[in-house]
């Protein structure tokens, strides 16, 4: 049991390396785009079933806007960077400028703006996860969605079939001057893709866990 635990929390740091380094190479691109300041706070990292997730953002009835891609390369899988309406909004204000019109509903350039924000995150965190497991790992164009969770959740299985039962769950935090803005970043292995990632870590998987 120790030396399993051991593992476990070699595993976790590893994943919790992966969420600091990608999070300081988002924060550089756009800081970049941007022509301003941005840092990303040290994000939190844990694994999750695959049917917690949507708890985790509000509940499957909860309205939320989805940035998802699917992931190709020698471990494939899927991503979801998810946040609230209100923090969408409050991101774009922030951080790019755009002046928000309405509440309700998004503009073909804000819809462009977190296409790219979502873009940059996730190729920052595949980055730093390649560069561990000198895997190739990259990601599909962005679709964006703005449903119900469990819609958005249900329409990524209806897109690519099985997933994964285990997700990793970055909690992303943007500050730009005294402004945050939170959303959740999950990244969902194909079943056999955690498997891979480990192996090209060294890390030996118990497969009756």
């Amino acid at each position: 049991m120790d030396l399993f635990k051991g593992f476990e929390d070699f595993k976790m740091d590893i994943l919790k390396e992966v969420g600091n380094i990608g999070a300081g190479n988002a924060a550089t691109a756009l800081s970049k785009l941007l022509d301003k300041p941005i840092d990303m706070a040290v994000p939190k990292v844990q694994m999750l079933p695959f049917e917690a997730i949507a708890d985790r953002v509000g509940g499957a009835e909860n309205l939320v806007l989805a940035v998802f891609f699917r992931v190709e390369g020698e471990a494939p899988g899927n991503l979801f960077f998810i946040l609230s309406p209100e923090a969408a909004k409050k991101l774009l204000h922030r951080l790019a400028g755009i002046t928000v019109e309405n509440e309700e509903t998004f503009s073909e350039m804000e819809w462009s703006a977190l296409s790219e924000i979502g873009n940059i995150l996730a190729g920052s965190y595949l980055s730093s996860l390649a560069d561990f497991t000198s895997l190739s790992m990259s990601p599909t164009v962005p679709a964006l969605a703005l449903d119900m969770a469990g819609a958005i959740l249900s329409y990524g299985l209806l897109q690519f079939g099985e997933m994964g039962d285990s997700a990793l769950l970055i909690d992303t935090t943007f500050i730009e001057g005294h402004h945050e803005v939170e959303g959740q970043f999950f990244l969902i292995p194909d079943p056999d893709s955690f498997a891979k990632i480990f192996a090209a870590l060294g890390v030996p998987i118990d497969h009756d866990r």
